[in-house]
């Protein structure tokens, strides 16, 4: 684990599915621009890597993150430097990483915690979590996308209410609203999100990325966008190899071995 102010974003790959883990315990894993700078790397890699499949996002430690340490991004000696083109927005505002993202937080989950996690696709959320969206009480706003993904995932009435109130909410809550999709012990997080991406990582790869693909594009551009897609959709999962298999292995009522091909 990352020592006193020298905060890190380290990843390990287990087969198919890459592990990414916020390190700076000292500081409840609070952001420094060079740990978002490493997080938007960890990301990229896990979007460009054929052989990886699927990304688990976690936290070491009792927390998954207090927020941004914020005199490190906006005090008078900040220093930041721009996102290298191509790299993947860890808020998924610029480009969004083509993989699918299980997130398994703890403890506390404040205003960037909760918009990276739901800049991915399923939450395994500690039943010790403390969640709050507080940037209003700061004079400020979400900048990084919880003001429409909470719209998305909770709807409006739950979105504005937990958005306008500042207030901090727990894992049930969070379930209750979908903003997490399973709530476990503390400390079972983490294997947990590892289980789901095993099982996940089972899968057609080419099939869960277009599944993803063809889901933000109905929540970006619409249900007449998301129909008018099914064709290229049809076209690119069809005549795969993993298309072949999947027909095989059901015939011959044995599991599938995908190949991402």
């Amino acid at each position: 684990m990352a020592s006193g102010s020298e905060g890190r974003v380290i990843y390990e790959r287990f087969d198919r599915i890459l592990k990414i883990t916020i390190d700076n315990v000292a500081k409840k894993n609070a952001f420094s621009p060079e740990m978002m700078a490493q997080l938007s790397d960890a990301l990229t890699r896990l979007d460009k890597e054929e052989g990886l499949w699927v990304g688990v996002l976690c936290a070491a430690g009792e927390n998954f993150t207090a927020g941004l340490d914020m005199p490190k991004f906006f005090g008078a000696n900040a220093t930041r430097t721009a996102r290298p083109e191509g790299n993947i927005d860890p808020f998924g505002l610029a480009n969004q990483c083509r993989k699918p993202i299980v997130t398994a937080v703890q403890g506390i989950v404040f205003t960037v915690g909760i918009e990276l996690m739901l800049a991915g696709d399923v939450v395994v959320a500690a039943d010790d979590c403390r969640f709050c969206q507080m940037e209003a009480k700061r004079g400020i706003a979400p900048l990084g996308g919880a003001h429409f993904r909470y719209t998305t995932r909770a709807g409006w009435g739950n979105a504005m209410y937990h958005l306008f109130l500042c207030d901090e909410f727990s894992a049930t809550e969070a379930y209750r609203i979908g903003l997490v999709q399973e709530v476990v012990p503390a400390g079972q997080q983490v294997e947990r999100a590892m289980e789901l991406a095993r099982i996940i990582a089972r899968n057609a790869p080419l099939g869960i990325q277009v599944t993803k693909e063809a889901g933000r594009k109905f929540i970006e551009q619409g249900e007449q966008a998301a129909i008018a897609v099914v064709p290229e959709i049809r076209d690119r999962v069809l005549n795969t190899a993993d298309a072949a298999e999947g027909i095989k292995s059901f015939v011959e009522r044995r599991a599938a071995v995908f190949q991402g091909r």
